[in-house]
């Protein structure tokens, strides 16, 4: 319950009392506990309870980021080693409001919950409670390892959402009415928890912005767990990395990466991103890929949203120094090791140059198809899904991956959005904004965005542009090429 004497910013959890903050007519809790730091007899297990406190809890400050990749400049100093924890944005504390939970996104590598575009005072305003979750990334939360679970990420999100059950109501949240949403490797433990059996039952509605299709066999993590351990001098077991501070293990993962291609022959697709870490199918906390699992009907009961931005590969063209400069070389090179059928691109796209051809395999093979085949499994599993594409063109890089999020957030004027949307916002950036707030607000409060659900017959899909329209799933030249491709677990070559 609200504690009056704070003007209604103190609230009672099952664990102890907190203290928010308030602005702009909302109340934000920040760095609130979910589960046991991670440290210690728990260091690479499941989640264990959160150490319930006395007295009052500031819920000022965000909880300190978990171990990550120091690439791209976004590693940020731990200042503790309580990571596990989740951040609430309520407009009323005595309401019984939905709930949307964002899982961040960052290649299971990198990321986290402080980030300014995740601030979610626009999203609020909506008549919604925004959680947004801090997780285990790299090799504390994805790493194959003997004595351990797999998939210690995909654990501390469901400890995150069995806490959003068990206590949103007092944040004026209902717990009936809970949508989880992320883009990127956030879209992918999305579509990771509609396949777990253990997050069955934790929330109705799931947005799954930009799909990977990376999840890994068991056999391939072990291989890539070996060479990840090797880095460190020691072997892929919970025993041995725990001698190794948090903050010395995303070394591991920054050093692999340019030596990958090592692998080619082994690992296949996974060396040309390179991609070192990802679910793992492994049979127990996640069985199957999602994939399969969502047309065998394992989510029919949740409504899907899912969808992707139309040139989602230019971001890593400008990351990787090849925008403007991919090679007839480096395009082949690409379609080789990513089309399931190579020479059918440059005939289904012959007006398109080696650089759109080479942006086209990436982005069908790491996330537009995934995300598209995503929502006809759903279809497929006698589920409902409504599909969207990102077609506005940005005036640097395009409809390019991660445009959506500032738009979805409404954080439209610093930092890497500003960089991508232009500074001031154009109008129709705002406008557009405004859209996929109403959009993603309306399917969580009732499961309708806007505009007709996905069907394999008419294909109706929300084009998010200016004008935005709905229309018959533009990208069928890439439908058509992968239609026969199964995303599924990827093995080591030579191993099926």
């Amino acid at each position: 319950m609200a504690g009056e004497a704070s003007g209604g910013r103190e609230v009672r959890t099952a664990s102890g009392v907190l203290r928010g903050s308030s602005a702009d007519g909302l109340l934000v809790f920040r760095g609130i506990p979910y589960a046991a730091p991670p440290i210690g007899r728990p260091r690479f297990q499941a989640p264990a309870p959160v150490h319930a406190w006395d007295g009052v809890r500031p819920a000022t400050t965000y909880g300190p980021p978990p171990p990550q990749s120091g690439l791209l400049g976004s590693a940020q100093a731990a200042s503790g080693d309580d990571w596990l924890t989740l951040n609430v944005w309520t407009p009323d504390l005595a309401a019984r409001l939905p709930v949307m939970v964002w899982i961040p996104g960052g290649g299971y590598a990198l990321g986290n919950s402080s980030l300014p575009e995740y601030d979610a005072t626009h999203l609020v305003a909506n008549g919604v409670v925004v959680v947004t979750v801090n997780y285990r990334l790299g090799i504390e939360g994805f790493t194959q390892l003997d004595g351990a679970p797999a998939n210690r990420g995909l654990l501390d999100q469901v400890a995150a959402l069995r806490w959003v059950q068990d206590t949103i109501g007092v944040f004026g949240g209902d717990p009936d009415r809970v949508t989880i949403f992320g883009e990127s490797a956030g879209g992918g433990s999305v579509a990771a928890l509609l396949a777990m059996p253990r997050a069955a039952g934790l929330f109705r509605r799931a947005i799954a912005q930009s799909v990977p299709g990376t999840f890994f066999s068991a056999e391939l993590a072990g291989e890539i767990a070996v060479a990840l351990a090797g880095e460190l001098g020691v072997r892929p077991t919970t025993q041995a990395l725990s001698a190794i501070p948090p903050a010395r293990l995303p070394e591991a993962g920054d050093a692999i990466l340019p030596k990958m291609a090592a692998w080619r022959e082994r690992w296949g697709p996974i060396t040309h991103r390179p991609i070192p870490f990802a679910p793992v199918v492994d049979g127990n906390v996640l069985p199957v890929a999602p994939w399969q699992a969502l047309a065998a009907g394992a989510a029919r009961d949740i409504e899907l949203l899912a969808g992707h931005t139309r040139d989602e590969h230019r971001l890593f063209s400008l990351i990787d120094g090849v925008l403007g400069q991919v090679s007839r070389e480096q395009t082949e090179t690409a379609l080789r090791m990513l089309a399931p059928e190579p020479h059918r691109y440059r005939d289904a796209y012959p007006a398109a140059s080696d650089e759109e051809l080479y942006e086209l395999v990436n982005a069908d093979w790491l996330f537009r198809m995934p995300s598209l085949q995503l929502a006809e499994a759903q279809v497929a599993g006698g589920g409902r899904a409504h599909l969207y594409e990102l077609t506005w063109p940005a005036p640097a890089l395009g409809a390019c991956h991660g445009l959506d999020v500032p738009l979805v957030f409404g954080n439209l004027t610093s930092g890497q959005p500003a960089m991508l949307i232009g500074d001031p916002p154009s109008p129709e950036a705002i406008d557009l904004s405004a859209q996929f707030r109403t959009a993603w607000t309306a399917f969580a409060t009732h499961g309708d965005p806007g505009w007709p659900a996905y069907d394999v017959d008419r294909r109706l899909t929300r084009l998010f542009d200016a004008p935005s329209t709905v229309t018959a799933y533009p990208e069928e030249a890439s439908r058509l090429l992968w239609r026969k491709h199964e995303f599924t677990a990827l093995e080591p070559i030579g191993s099926r």
